[in-house]
């Protein structure tokens, strides 16, 4: 402990991990500490001992669900676009070989009551149940520009700069309904509510050819990947990695603070009364409170079930997506499903989440319209989780804090934040320029 160190790293999220571990590759000599004994922070995921410890205060779960260690269920729930940054992060880092993923089943939205299957190409516009048939060859036209689209061939671009036209008047010109502006900009590219509309079109374009171009990835139906036993893993192997780079790893040491000099300047961290010294923190808002400000809260049911989510045709893991406007809320609503068949339950079982930006003191009620679509559960588990931003000035203080994970069910949000730090951290862009073929050969 009585060393100097680059960077002190607080907490064992997946954030957090995964800087130590880019940290480390570029030479950065990193001390990561957590107060828990294990890895993984808010991020973990726990047996089915673990989760009856923390949702029912007893180690003693029904023994007809099953062996607990079979259990590894994630205390944030994210599917992994095939394409999407944090592929290219594991890509950079070589970090697949310590990995095994599968490809997620299915990929739906909730429109009148019902499920259905997302359209994402000009194929599936026409086969889709979403829409009539005029409605569908609109849709397969503007499927079909978006597909076209590459920012550096003007002649893809249909005489539109989509800089300056908003996606509200993108949409216009191809005469799109409502519902399918709905399933669209919530479903496929994933906005968690209608802001985006009048911003400029070219991220909602970007995000549309992400989640085409994951799908396309494995060919199956949908464009996200699930590590096999559960999220839990990316943590750990992000630290494998970064002590693989010489980074020093410190679980269960309580209290861990941060010291500062007398102009405000992070210089070290105290646990158990010792101090290491460091040049920067990196941490979780949770280790230091009073520089972060709380901005909502995330509210969140577990639920373990016996069978598939009905109607997603007997998928094995599924994203159903509830638009905002078919709830009659601000934010939307998020279904996902993972079972035995990516080892995070025993044979025969089935994990679920609901999440949603909570609008109310009261999840039970405000994920009902979800819940009520699973059918008959085993067991329910709610919890209600702040969510937290830095408010400090980190040229002034030397600490980098993460921000808290939000409700989506994807990881695009969760690195655009960790990519942001690291260049805070460095003064340098991640340069994530890699063959993503090589992600085909770490998914099953």
């Amino acid at each position: 402990m009585d060393e100097e160190y680059d960077v002190i790293v607080l907490g064992t999220g997946l954030k957090e991990c995964i800087l130590s571990g880019l940290l480390s590759v570029d030479g950065l000599k990193v001390l990561h500490m957590d107060r828990n004994d294990y890895y993984g922070g808010a991020s973990s995921s726990l047996n089915l001992t673990q989760l009856w410890k923390r949702f029912r205060g007893n180690d003693k779960p029904p023994e007809n669900l099953g062996s607990s260690r079979e259990y590894n269920v994630d205390m944030i729930p994210k599917f992994m676009m095939a394409n999407g940054t944090l592929v290219r992060v594991l890509i950079h880092t070589d970090v697949t070989k310590y990995l095994h993923f599968k490809a997620v089943d299915g990929s739906f939205v909730y429109n009148k009551g019902k499920i259905d299957k997302v359209p994402a190409t000009d194929v599936e516009a026409l086969k889709s149940q979403l829409m009539g048939l005029f409605e569908k060859r609109r849709a397969r036209k503007f499927f079909i520009f978006v597909q076209d689209y590459e920012e550096n061939d003007p002649k893809s671009h249909e005489g539109l700069d989509l800089e300056k036209v908003t996606a509200r008047e993108l949409i216009t010109k191809y005469g799109l309904e409502d519902d399918t502006i709905d399933i669209i900009g919530h479903a496929l590219a994933l906005h968690i509510n209608d802001n985006y509309l009048d911003q400029p079109a070219k991220d909602f374009v970007k995000r549309m050819k992400l989640y085409a171009e994951s799908l396309a990835r494995f060919q199956g139906g949908s464009p996200y990947i699930y590590p096999l036993y559960g999220l839990g893993e990316l943590p750990q192997a992000f630290a494998r990695l970064s002590a693989v780079y010489g980074g020093t790893y410190m679980l269960n040491k309580p209290e861990c603070k941060v010291e500062f000099d007398d102009n405000g300047k992070a210089f070290g961290v105290t646990s158990e009364g010792e101090t290491a010294k460091c040049k920067k923190v990196v941490c979780d808002p949770s280790y230091l409170p009073d520089k972060v400000q709380k901005v909502g809260k995330v509210a969140r049911a577990v639920c373990i079930m016996s069978h598939p989510i009905p109607d997603t045709k007997d998928s094995h893991s599924v994203q159903v997506i509830l638009p905002q406007k078919q709830l009659g809320r601000k934010s939307d609503m998020y279904l996902f499903c993972c079972s035995y068949a990516h080892n995070v339950a025993p044979k025969g079982k089935y994990i679920a989440f609901v999440l949603t930006e909570a609008e109310t003191d009261k999840p039970e009620e405000e994920l009902k319209p979800a819940v009520d679509l699973l059918g008959p559960v085993d067991e329910i588990f709610y919890e209600t989780c702040d969510r937290f931003v830095p408010t400090n000035k980190h040229e002034e203080d030397n600490c980098f804090i993460s921000t808290s994970y939000d409700a989506t069910t994807h990881f695009e949000s969760t690195v655009e934040d960790v990519i942001q730090m690291y260049s805070k951290i460095t003064g340098k862009v991640l340069d994530l320029s890699v063959d993503l073929s090589a992600a085909s050969a770490a998914a099953e």
